[in-house]
């Protein structure tokens, strides 16, 4: 058989190209990792008062993993792909970054003396990096399955950003149950907890990504 003919007869059974793949695979993983995550908040610990609601601190929290959620899954999906260009989202990434530790850096320099230390470490310091990267787990499972469906040559980077997506996505459930108020408590240890997740991706994905 000639090239040709093969070309010709695969071709014309590959039918139409499936349109946006990383969209399909990616955003039901976002959805179903946040749903998950504020579940298991909700179910472990309980809602924060309606009150806090009237407050900026749980829409600061939310906004923040939002912005993050979106920039390092658009990141996540141009790494699913050989040689994708990946500046504008990786700019993306860090102004999301920049802007919360901007936030958070005004707010303890700002705040009294004797105010800064509860600023920073707040209650629960201790236990928020672990509770987000647990709430986590659900979305990085999941987005560790999309990225394997698709195509990433830089494993270690790709499963980094989907564990940063999923760190995100772990954050805005645990704002749902977080009594933290300060700036300067989201902008350090939350984003510890998102980092500490996407070590775990990075980690993951050489290993579960290899194709």
């Amino acid at each position: 058989m000639k090239t040709q003919t093969l070309i010709e007869m695969l071709a014309k059974g590959a039918g139409p190209a499936q349109p946006a793949p990383v969209l399909q695979r990616m955003a039901p993983v976002m959805a179903l990792g946040l749903i998950a995550s504020a579940l298991f908040a909700l179910v472990s610990a309980g809602a924060i008062p309606a009150a806090m609601w009237s407050t900026p601190a749980p829409w600061m929290k939310l906004i923040y993993g939002a912005g993050l959620a979106l920039s390092a899954g658009w990141l996540t999906a141009r790494l699913s792909r050989p040689v994708a260009r990946t500046q504008w989202p990786v700019r993306a990434l860090l102004a999301v970054f920049a802007v919360m530790f901007g936030i958070g850096a005004v707010a303890l320099l700002t705040a009294a003396p004797e105010q800064r230390a509860s600023a920073l470490l707040g209650e629960t310091w201790l236990t928020c990096p672990r509770n987000v990267v647990l709430l986590s787990l659900p979305a990085l499972a999941g987005a560790l399955w999309a990225l394997r469906g698709l195509a990433p040559t830089r494993l270690g980077a790709a499963g980094f950003n989907a564990g940063l997506m999923a760190g995100s996505l772990g954050a805005m459930g645990y704002a749902l149950v977080c009594p933290e108020v300060s700036a300067t408590f989201v902008a350090v240890w939350y984003s510890l907890g998102i980092l500490l997740t996407g070590l775990v991706g990075a980690l993951l994905g050489p290993r579960l990504l290899r194709w």
